[in-house]
């Protein structure tokens, strides 16, 4: 009974190309979360195992059928896609408060960068790496931005648990910064 479950697993994501939710899983597959997640190991766990072309990406709230990054290189030497465009130093700047701060304001983000952050919000809520979360409580209700599901793929993260940790020396400069801006 697994394996036909592996197997419809398998195509149900192959033929979708995009990351599926657990909900849109759960609910087309009629499983149990429980049932899905001994699922998603198994197949993570047997791809592993068996050094498989394709990979699962699991993030906190989907999965999706992914190339194996070992392959990488033989594969860009083969079809040698286009590079994807580059982020911009304001947009990997931008990109870096929201994730760590969110959910953030534009008036936030400005406030730590110091220079308007329109182009960069606007640009990344463009690619889908930033979305609107709400707005926040206060005078005029500013929308506040936080990270997607693209964002931990572009980035190799599985969730934002993943991202690396302030050092010490990191929060000192960031109070600095934070006494400067306040003066």
């Amino acid at each position: 009974m697994q394996d036909k479950q592996i197997s419809v697993m398998e195509c149900i994501l192959f033929v979708s190309g995009e990351p599926l939710t657990f909900a849109e899983l759960m609910s087309g597959l009629d499983m149990t979360q429980l049932e899905l997640q001994a699922l998603l190991q198994r197949m993570d766990a047997l791809y592993k195992e068996e050094g498989r072309g394709i990979q699962l990406y699991i993030t906190e709230q989907t999965v999706q059928l992914v190339s194996n990054r070992e392959y990488a290189p033989i594969i860009e030497n083969m079809l040698q896609p286009v590079q994807a465009k580059s982020f911009s130093q304001s947009m990997l700047e931008t990109l870096s408060i929201i994730a760590y701060k969110q959910p953030v304001t534009r008036a936030e983000i400005e406030n730590v960068r110091g220079v308007r952050c329109d182009y960069s919000v606007s640009q990344l809520l463009n690619i889908g790496m930033i979305q609107e979360v709400g707005r926040k409580d206060t005078i005029g209700r500013p929308m506040m931005f936080g990270t997607t599901d693209a964002f931990l793929r572009q980035f190799g993260l599985h969730s934002l648990k993943d991202l690396p940790q302030f050092s010490p020396e990191d929060e000192e400069m960031q109070a600095e910064s934070d006494k400067e801006n306040i003066s």
